[in-house]
């Protein structure tokens, strides 16, 4: 590798390409570390109220003690190692000391709970473990699930499985370690995918996929040198120190986001002086709700990303009622296996989409980012193999989204049966990948989402969509929120409108309210065979984003509501 200039480095910008550089993500910190050695790279809560932090060149160094360290332990390239750290200092340098390495980092989402975790860890033959003492307690108590595991470090203090402490690992003069030399295509990392509408997959990303989704959040959304980002979700946050941004950790549960002290989130906002942040929409929904009760205003914040779940046109407005005139909000449009797909700004979702969505139209996610090709395909549940096999719909028909380009996944890992479901090849050699959403292109080739395909109600008269179908009773002032939910046998499935009422709302008068929502369905076509209006106390949702309703809990639950009629 030729030796760099740092004086002439120092005159680049960050988003000039390095000739000499691998697809190896940490070369991208290792850069920014020579650009922006003192500048702040990550930010931590102390115990104190008060931050901690690491510039780039600490992290940087720290990322070369533990690649030496990892080294010495026997994690080196193409080990499989488990990580279950909490957001912290340390989840950064790991992080990056495993590709660095070239080791592939599994990482799942913890709140899917105890029994999904272990099985779908257990299911990917790690052969090492990274985890905080709670995590290797769950390892040592699931005996048989983790036999491949040889190498288990413990982030902490280590207790009776023995293996190696993380600080025994760092210890030592700091020495460069160049990182491994990997190939666009090779194996980089296993993130496990939420398992909202099925089983957990293991969704194997490529060092090239990452390069490229560093690419978009640099060119699109306009990253720079300058930004300092509230990250609540720890892994998108490890983006921020690629692109040279600061991440600042906030005081939370990442887990629980509808828990998050709004008061925290205010507190680190304007003690770290951020002008950028990440939040899912039920973060966000807390934020404007203490906003408003206070007055609180966050002038120094002029970009919001958040993703999970739709964003409703009326938190848009809330939110931007804490911010200065010129800030935007972004709702990317992706999934685990590809991200992003799209993007939409919330100045056009107000302007111009709001209207069609709150008419039964769906929600626009935006137009393909660059170098993303979207088509809308015919709905089956058959395997594709080629997108030549598939039916190829014409705007503004409903079917479903299938996605190529540098940020779509190949595979499932160890699950071929998955990988033929989700997956086609096309004449190209590429792969498009079938997202499971229901949507349309319009004549602008803008995407509109109209909700999961496993979530659609087949009638004999024909398939409902649940965002289209919702956003219609969505409307009622007494309504926070409705799902659509099919009772009886497939395929002539009767339609069901479930509520939950405002926060509040004691329920009164349910004779007349059922009436108004029945009036709404017979007043237009698209909902006119819904005639079931029933009431929940609270949905079922994902304890992360608090927004994705678990509809196949709720159809349980109705078919018994319906049978007791």
């Amino acid at each position: 590798m030729a030796l760099h200039n740092p004086v002439e480095e120092m005159n680049k910008p960050l988003d000039t390409p390095n000739p000499d550089a691998t697809a190896n993500l940490s070369e991208h910190l290792s850069r920014v570390a020579r650009l922006l050695p003192e500048k702040k790279a990550v930010v931590c809560p102390a115990a104190s109220g008060a931050f901690v932090h690491w510039t780039f060149r600490q992290l940087d160094e720290e990322t070369d003690r533990l690649a030496h360290g990892f080294q010495r332990a026997g994690i080196v390239r193409g080990v499989k190692t488990i990580l279950m750290v909490r957001p912290s200092l340390e989840l950064f340098a790991v992080t990056f000391a495993l590709f660095r390495v070239g080791a592939i980092p599994v990482m799942i989402d913890p709140g899917m709970g105890r029994q999904k975790l272990v099985e779908n860890l257990s299911s990917i033959g790690a052969e090492a473990f990274i985890g905080i003492p709670l995590a290797h307690i769950l390892r040592v108590l699931s005996p048989g699930r983790f036999s491949t595991v040889k190498v288990k470090i413990t982030v902490g203090r280590r207790l009776f499985w023995g293996g190696y402490a993380l600080e025994d690992l760092r210890k030592g003069p700091w020495r460069p370690f160049p990182p491994a030399p990997m190939r666009p295509d090779e194996r980089a990392a296993i993130f496990f995918t939420t398992g909202s509408t099925g089983p957990p997959k293991g969704v194997v990303y490529e060092h090239g996929m990452f390069d490229a989704q560093v690419r978009y959040l640099r060119t699109h959304f306009g990253y720079g040198r300058d930004e300092v980002d509230l990250a609540t979700f720890p892994l998108f946050s490890l983006f921020d120190a690629v692109l040279g941004m600061t991440s600042v950790i906030p005081d939370m549960d990442p887990t629980r986001p509808a828990q998050a002290d709004p008061r925290k989130i205010v507190h680190a906002l304007e003690a770290n002086n951020c002008n950028s942040m990440y939040g899912s929409p039920a973060l966000l929904e807390n934020l404007a709700r203490y906003g408003a009760e206070t007055g609180k205003k966050l002038p120094a914040v002029k970009r919001i990303i958040t993703a999970g779940a739709p964003v409703r046109p009326d938190l848009m407005e809330a939110v931007h009622r804490l911010l200065p005139p010129e800030a935007r909000i972004h709702t990317p449009y992706g999934a685990t296996e590809a991200l992003p797909v799209s993007d939409i700004d919330s100045r056009e979702v107000l302007a111009e989409t709001r209207q069609i969505s709150e008419s039964g139209g769906g929600a626009c996610v935006g137009r393909p980012m660059a170098g993303m090709e979207v088509r809308i395909i015919g709905i089956t549940e058959e395997p594709l193999e080629r997108i030549e096999d598939a039916e190829i719909l014409p705007p503004g028909t409903i079917g479903e989204i299938a996605v190529k380009g540098p940020v779509t996944t190949r595979e499932y890992f160890r699950n071929p049966g998955a990988t033929r479901l989700a997956k086609m090849r096309d004449g190209d050699g590429g792969v498009w990948h079938r997202m499971g959403d229901l949507g349309y292109l319009d004549d602008r080739r803008r995407l509109w989402f109209c909700g999961r395909k496993a979530h659609r109600v087949e009638t004999a008269a024909g398939a409902l969509f649940t965002i289209p179908c919702e956003a219609l009773f969505n409307r009622h002032p007494r309504v926070r929120r409705s799902a659509l939910v099919g009772v009886g046998a497939p395929g002539s499935k009767r339609p069901v409108i479930i509520v939950e009422l405002q926060a509040g709302d004691s329920g009164r008068d349910k004779e007349g309210l059922t009436e108004e929502l029945l009036t709404i369905a017979r007043s237009n076509a698209m909902i006119g065979a819904i005639n079931t209006i029933l009431y929940h106390p609270g949905f079922p949702v994902d304890i992360r984003h608090n927004a994705k309703i678990f509809r196949e809990k709720l159809a349980v639950w109705a078919t018994a509501q319906v049978g007791m009629d």
